[in-house]
């Protein structure tokens, strides 16, 4: 399977280690660098092989490349995933983690992180005592923008705000179902309260359903049945390839705009969702507010208030055209995105 994955991918250089501590796979996937160093976030969790890992790393780079092309920002895509075993010990994190850090500058600035599922701003304190300056989204007390979680949450929202206008109706007025209340959806359940929406939300973590659940009185929805719940919005906010052959007959939702990263499992989905009607809202295009807005900031110098600006800005402005390419050219939302980012790497369309 390694071999098919690699003879597949069309990416620049996969970095792949052992960290003999700790037993872990660390693994660097440069996807591309041609409008700049490669960024994207370390992923840091357990996998049941390497060749899942593997998966997971290319494939997630391929979409950092695509995330950052779209809105023209220049930076090229990357990701790092440190799969580590199911018993790593607390007390050895750290210690994976600057080893890790070393990695990063011995390439030298060609690639440049900040976190991703399982790592956080604290983790990137760590990292950036072997990594800096390599090492984005690092804790305010240690110079950098802190979460990016609430920055996605921003650019979803603004999605949302997108496809109501497709569906003839404003947030206030909609039903949404959020799949996941993480670093993202959290936020964003937050966000869609404020505006008056109607809520509902599934989650895995106890703590997680405590909080929005039992203290914020959301409404719960067991978490094998989010995806078949009937809404307006369903807005996919945890792991990815959620919207798939099987899953996409049972959908009851009128479009999709959420957060987690390579929603559609494979590109003939973006065509099936099309197809029942359902408007997607491309994931590389909703999901970029964390990634724009921290890059922003610390590497081009904007304010809170600035990043904010730019990230509805380009969301709400991409989607639009994306939409409407789609609808003028009669191809799916997913492709449609795709042309746009293609455009910008100098690959036609």
């Amino acid at each position: 399977m390694i071999d098919g994955l690699l003879t597949s991918w069309d990416g620049e250089r996969l970095v792949v280690s052992r960290d003999h501590e700790t037993g872990a796979w660390i693994l660097i996937a440069l996807h591309s660098t041609q409008l700049g160093p490669a960024a994207g976030g370390t992923r840091m969790k357990p996998y049941p092989s390497l060749d899942a890992a593997l998966e997971d790393v290319l494939r997630l780079s391929e979409g950092m490349t695509y995330k950052f092309a779209a809105p023209g920002l220049p930076f090229g895509g990357a990701k790092a995933v440190i799969a580590v075993p199911d018993n790593l010990n607390p007390e050895e994190r750290q210690g994976l983690l600057r080893r890790y850090g070393e990695q990063i500058a011995q390439l030298d600035g060609t690639f440049l992180t900040g976190p991703d599922v399982g790592t956080s701003p604290e983790d990137m304190d760590v990292i950036a005592e072997t990594g800096a300056p390599h090492v984005f989204s690092r804790t305010p007390a240690a110079g950098g923008a802190g979460d990016p979680g609430p920055y996605t949450a921003l650019g979803v929202l603004t999605a949302i705000e997108v496809v109501g206008e497709r569906l003839g109706l404003g947030v206030g007025d909609a039903r949404i179902v959020v799949q996941g209340a993480g670093d993202v959806g959290g936020p964003l359940l937050e966000m869609l309260i404020a505006t008056g929406a109607s809520v509902a939300f599934s989650e895995i973590d106890e703590e997680l359903n405590r909080r929005y659940r039992d203290e914020w009185g959301i409404e719960s929805i067991a978490p094998d049945q989010a995806l078949a719940a009937p809404c307006d919005v369903l807005a996919p906010c945890a792991l990815g390839g959620v919207l798939s052959q099987e899953a996409i007959p049972y959908l009851r939702c009128r479009a999709i705009a959420g957060s987690a990263n390579n929603q559609l499992a494979t590109s003939s989905d973006g065509v099936r969702l099309a197809d029942r009607g359902i408007l997607y809202a491309p994931d590389f295009v909703t999901n970029v507010g964390g990634a724009m807005a921290i890059s922003g900031m610390e590497a081009l110098g904007w304010s809170p208030a600035e990043a904010d600006h730019h990230v509805r800005t380009y969301v709400a402005a991409t989607l639009r055209a994306i939409f409407d390419t789609a609808a003028s050219e009669g191809i799916d939302t997913a492709a449609a995105a795709r042309r746009i980012a293609e455009h910008r790497l100098g690959k036609g369309g």
